[in-house]
């Protein structure tokens, strides 16, 4: 049985190969998204460390964190997954049901923590 990864006409083979104009737009959008997520990362750093907790800033940076989280999954399964390059249909068949599983973790976790922290309010001498 032959690899399939090995016939030459196929158009995953290992030999395929593109032209420098490609590989230089394949480079210039690796760097765009690598330059991006690291802008990001090194925000939420930043707010972090300048940002105590109980400070009345605290509930905005925990949403601008949880945003650029959601940023940052988005551009790396976009890009380094291809799932950019899909159709539009088989994108949202594919991120939808994982974007209502997100808003339904945030709404536990939400509401959760606010009846703990009711809890707690009433037992603190």
């Amino acid at each position: 049985m032959e690899r399939d990864d090995l016939i030459v006409n196929d158009s995953y083979a290992l030999n395929n190969t593109h032209s420098e104009e490609q590989g230089v737009e394949i480079r210039k959008k690796i760097v765009k998204v690598t330059v991006l997520l690291s802008v990001i990362t090194a925000i939420e750093v930043g707010l972090g460390i300048m940002i105590k907790q109980g400070t009345t800033l605290w509930p905005v940076v925990k949403w601008s964190f949880i945003v650029m989280t959601l940023i940052k999954a988005f551009y790396i399964v976009a890009v380094f997954m291809h799932l950019g390059d899909e159709r539009k249909s088989l994108r949202y068949v594919i991120i939808l049901p994982y974007a209502l599983f997100i808003a339904y973790l945030l709404f536990i976790g939400i509401t959760e923590s606010n009846y703990l922290n009711d809890i707690w309010l009433r037992f603190k001498p």
